[in-house]
């Protein structure tokens, strides 16, 4: 897991260096900085597989990448696509570069994984990013000319106003241009209930999330798990911990806050090493403007998750270099509670799908961003692709929340008898929610915001960006982000989550 940013080749050697100083948080294992007769490559590491030879830029020949993040299958690709080949290391990324100078572009279709990644070969420079855009990238256009990209608005801000997210599960090659090669309703398996009962689907969830859980172990570093003994937790956690036992588990949040003492009861019942950090309201006011500087949002439901999200970071990051998290189970399984508005399996379905798509944004927009600036890994097993066709492949009426059906009813029968009663049925509750915060930054907001000043600044935004504020702690967060960026580089690309 890494930060990359570069140019093509018309860009700038010390904009690309500017750039890779600004994410260095993203990589505290090394940096480095190479031209190339088509791009300029930078790159800082943060090293997880083949700590000794996995250093950035790779080269091959006259073939260089950049790469973030893993790629759990790169084993498999080269046994089956690289056979006979002598490599240098044991990297993912090695196995990238190779499968691109053997397929072409193409080659991004054979990676399971998370990443975004640049290589430059043979005068040209392809850019890619993974199906559901796990990982972040940037693009944008310096004097109308020379293409910039990098992990983080805030390194591309050092060079252009004009900077626009690059798409998930797309790719871009400077002479074929762009190329759509992954959306969520082409994975979808089809009329799943034809041949599948409930039980059978129940047992297809448990064995996709099975492997899913068991390619995110790949690590030689000392890996853990987010338990905030809720139920997404608690079935990574419990698959994690069998896989490797003595595992790290993290969890945060206020004095009386929920999660602690369910937390505390799954790693019992698990046996993980685990780790809890009780954070006070004056600790929370002093690490929001952190919090909104790493996040480059300032959509209320991301920062109240993203507070406790930047502490469990910090406090695991002392203890390991890979997290395994329960994020995307809510989207997949419909475990919002504004779901439970949904009458119809059409309608839900639909957006079940939208939410999806529109993680690289929101959810998992934060999950990267508070992780990473702490130089911690973070990977989401409920989103492996494979995952994600099953579970939006089930039929959308057994996902409603209706008859007394909870929230993600189906995901929680799936490990009735397999966890404990209390964390199956335990009520849904946002992270930020469980971990107490919530409540407590909406009250302040309505302290410090008068109706005027929210209803000026509301309408301005309305005029200028088309954008609703939500709240007045919305304004609070938007003008704390605007301490670092401007409107130009943010609005445009910022999500909204709909489950405020």
């Amino acid at each position: 897991m890494c930060g990359i940013a570069g140019a093509d080749g018309s860009g700038s050697l010390q904009d690309v260096n500017r750039m890779v100083e600004q994410i260095k948080h993203r990589g505290p294992d090394g940096d480095d900085v190479m031209s190339t007769e088509s791009a300029t490559l930078g790159h800082t590491r943060l090293a997880i597989v083949d700590l000794k030879r996995g250093d950035q830029p790779l080269q091959l020949g006259d073939a260089w990448i950049t790469f973030n993040g893993e790629i759990y299958n790169h084993m498999n690709l080269r046994e089956k696509h690289l056979k006979g080949q002598m490599f240098r290391t044991h990297t993912d990324t090695e196995t990238v570069l190779r499968l691109y100078q053997h397929y072409g572009p193409k080659s991004v279709q054979l990676l399971d994984g998370m990443f975004a990644f640049a290589i430059s070969w043979q005068n040209d420079l392809f850019l890619a990013r993974d199906p559901l855009g796990i990982k972040p990238l940037y693009w944008g256009c310096k004097d109308g000319e020379s293409l910039y990209y990098a992990s983080e608005v805030k390194a591309l801000a050092l060079v252009t106003d004009n900077i626009q997210e690059f798409p998930a599960g797309h790719y871009y090659h400077s002479q074929k241009g762009w190329q759509q090669y992954y959306n969520v309703e082409d994975s979808l398996y089809g009329k799943w209930s034809d041949q599948k009962t409930e039980d059978d689907t129940m047992q297809a969830i448990r064995d996709s999330l099975q492997i899913a859980v068991q390619e995110r172990l790949m690590s030689d570093v000392p890996l853990g798990v987010s338990l905030s003994g809720g139920l997404d937790s608690s079935i990574i956690s419990m698959i994690a911990s069998q896989e490797q036992p003595d595992m790290h588990s993290f969890v945060v949040g206020v004095e009386g806050g929920e999660d602690l003492d369910a937390a505390q009861m799954m790693a019992d019942e698990l046996g993980t090493q685990h780790h809890e950090y009780v954070y006070s309201e004056q600790y929370m006011f002093k690490v929001l403007p952190d919090v909104i500087y790493y996040l480059e949002s300032f959509d209320p439901a991301l920062v109240r998750s993203a507070i406790p999200n930047y502490m469990l970071a910090d406090m695991a990051s002392d203890y390991v270099k890979v997290m395994l998290t329960g994020e995307g189970a809510d989207e997949l399984y419909a475990g919002y509670s504004y779901l439970q508005r949904y009458n119809d399996a059409e309608g839900l379905q639909e957006e079940l799908i939208k939410i999806t798509e529109a993680l690289h944004n929101t959810n998992l927009q934060r999950g990267d961003r508070m992780s990473m600036a702490h130089g911690l890994e973070a990977r989401v097993p409920f989103l492996d692709v494979d995952s994600v066709s099953l579970a939006l492949s089930i039929p959308p009426e057994w996902k409603l929340q209706k008859n007394g059906n909870p929230a993600k009813n189906l995901l929680r029968r799936a490990y009735e008898g397999l966890l404990p009663d209390e964390i199956v049925y335990r009520p849904k509750m946002k992270f930020s929610k469980g971990a107490g915060s919530s409540d407590i930054l909406a009250e302040r907001a309505d302290e410090k915001i008068s109706d005027a000043d929210f209803k000026q600044e509301n309408e301005r935004l309305k005029r200028d960006w088309n954008y609703n504020l939500q709240n007045k702690e919305a304004l609070i967060y938007y003008r704390m982000l605007r301490e670092h960026y401007q409107d130009e580089w943010i609005m445009p690309n910022m999500g909204s989550s709909r489950s405020l």
